[in-house]
């Protein structure tokens, strides 16, 4: 029987019922007759991606993590406290607002009780968990997944890092093998194992949010960021890949009310670890400092410093006597590394050092009015004086800078221990946008000391965008950046 096939998709259809050619063949030969060119190959096919075997996981290592129950006290000193009982509603209201309706009376010690969770490193019952949860604890009870329970030990705890490390008496305990934090990739699968609001070995899984945060209370941590559901009770929990390694310990959450709301934090393994060693050996942990204030290098300080982009960590305050000082750190020097290690934010300053041993010697990437030095440093120990992170929420605005300034009186100097500034004894325009107010004392603009009027004015004048103000408020000192016109 003679068909005429009067259009190529007609012709694909007859071919395919005669089994010459597949359907996928006849889309691509359809395809071809109707723009004229010869079949194209099919496309490759994406890879498949499977999710990780969370089972697989929760079965093998789920064993190795603890619940953990502390009882202690405080102290109150509320007299319309007395007679409520610890466990009722009211009591926490009255403990902590009280005051605002009665007088104090005596102090009395009033129980506490909390929950955590950890997770054992060594079959003879090494166990580690979070510093807070084991913080002003009479007794600590760690619960296995098999329900037999031990008094433990608290070896010792660091609240800089937030890692406590406990001892229980048993022995073949099942344990957690521990990962590298620097393997670890934004985007990875991982797994939380713990008890929060005490449902023990609660299981969650996520994804790693990013690394390297840098908290404001804990700035010898760069924090694990995850959406893994994190809630209170799982704090000192592991953090573990799809491997079923320790990757971190989940320590915090960021929450309007006290609840899980997508982000969570976790203190890498590789800084818990160096605190754990330290305190199985000697009781304690210890921590370089080097004896600076810190803050954030934004783009108008970059372009107050003639940085390439707003990178760094700027020096704010130099600690009399410190480390620092005895290296030559001055204000207004932006460190850019240590050790060959970048400083992207403020925040990596202090949880490098933070990891070093104190006596260490390092050496600074420096950036100083315009040209890169090299500084060698020999830190100190951080339980003498605990580094700071100066924070400048300030703003900045357009315009002329704003300030009227005086030469400091003999007086004056003597009573803010200075040795030289100018008063700002009003602030308009940009600078009062940016933050700066009447009475502080200005030092130096732009990395130039502020000895006189007309040499700040000179050094405004060269300015072409900002310039990085240092001021000296109620003792405190701190760059302020203001943006000029």
């Amino acid at each position: 029987m003679n068909v005429r096939l009067n259009s190529p998709r007609a012709l694909a259809a007859a071919l395919v019922a005669a089994g010459v050619i597949g359907a996928v063949g006849a889309g691509a030969y359809t395809s071809a007759i109707a723009v004229g060119t010869p079949a194209a190959a099919p496309a490759a096919a994406a890879p498949l991606v499977t999710m990780p075997d969370f089972s697989t996981i929760t079965s093998r290592d789920g064993p190795a993590v603890v619940n953990i129950s502390v009882t202690g006290t405080t102290k109150t000193s509320m007299e319309g406290m007395a007679g409520i009982d610890p466990d009722d509603p009211m009591f926490e209201f009255f403990r902590r607002f009280g005051g605002q309706f009665g007088q104090r009376g005596p102090q009395r010690d009033v129980p506490v009780r909390g929950q955590g969770s950890g997770f054992i490193v060594s079959p003879d019952g090494i166990i580690m968990t979070n510093a807070h949860v084991v913080k002003d604890a009479n007794e600590v009870t760690v619960k296995l997944t098999d329900r037999r329970e031990f008094r433990a030990k608290v070896l010792g705890s660091d609240a800089k890092t937030d890692i406590a490390v406990l001892k229980i008496d048993a022995k073949s305990l099942p344990t957690l093998t521990l990962g590298n934090t620097k393997d670890l990739k934004v985007g990875e699968w991982v797994l939380a194992i713990g008890s929060p609001f005490g449902f023990e070995n609660t299981v969650t899984a996520g994804v790693v949010s990013a690394k390297g945060r840098s908290l404001p209370d804990d700035s010898y941590v760069p924090f694990i960021q995850t959406d893994v559901a994190v809630n209170p009770g799982n704090s000192g929990g592991p953090l573990l890949n799809t491997r079923g390694e320790v990757v971190g310990i989940n320590s915090q959450i960021y929450s309007r009310s006290g609840g899980y709301q997508g982000v969570s934090f976790a203190i890498p393994i590789d800084v818990a670890v160096q605190v754990k060693d330290q305190i199985v050996a000697t009781g304690k942990a210890s921590h370089a400092r080097l004896g600076v204030a810190v803050q954030e290098v934004n783009q108008a300080f970059a372009d107050s410093f003639k940085l390439d982009k707003p990178e760094g960590a700027l020096v704010s305050n130099v600690e009399k006597g410190g480390p620092a000082e005895q290296a030559g750190l001055r204000s207004g020097d932006v460190i850019r590394k240590v050790d060959g290690e970048p400083i992207v934010a403020s925040g990596d300053l202090p949880a490098l050092i933070g990891q070093k041993k104190p006596g260490s010697r390092i050496t600074l990437d420096v950036w100083r009015q315009g040209e890169r030095h090299e500084i060698s440093a020999r830190l100190g120990d951080a339980g003498e004086k605990i580094a700071t992170v100066a924070r400048n929420d300030a703003g900045a605005g357009n315009g002329k800078l704003g300030l009227a300034l005086r030469p400091l009186q003999p007086q004056e100097r003597r009573e803010a221990h200075l040795e030289a500034g100018l008063l700002i004894e009003d602030a308009g325009g940009p600078a009062a946008l940016a933050g700066v107010q009447p009475g502080d004392v200005l030092l130096a603009i732009n990395g130039t000391p502020a000895k006189s009027v007309e040499q700040v004015r000179e050094v405004a004048a060269k300015a072409e965008k900002s310039v990085a103000l240092l001021i000296q408020r109620d003792g405190d000192r701190i760059f302020v950046p203001v943006r000029l016109g």
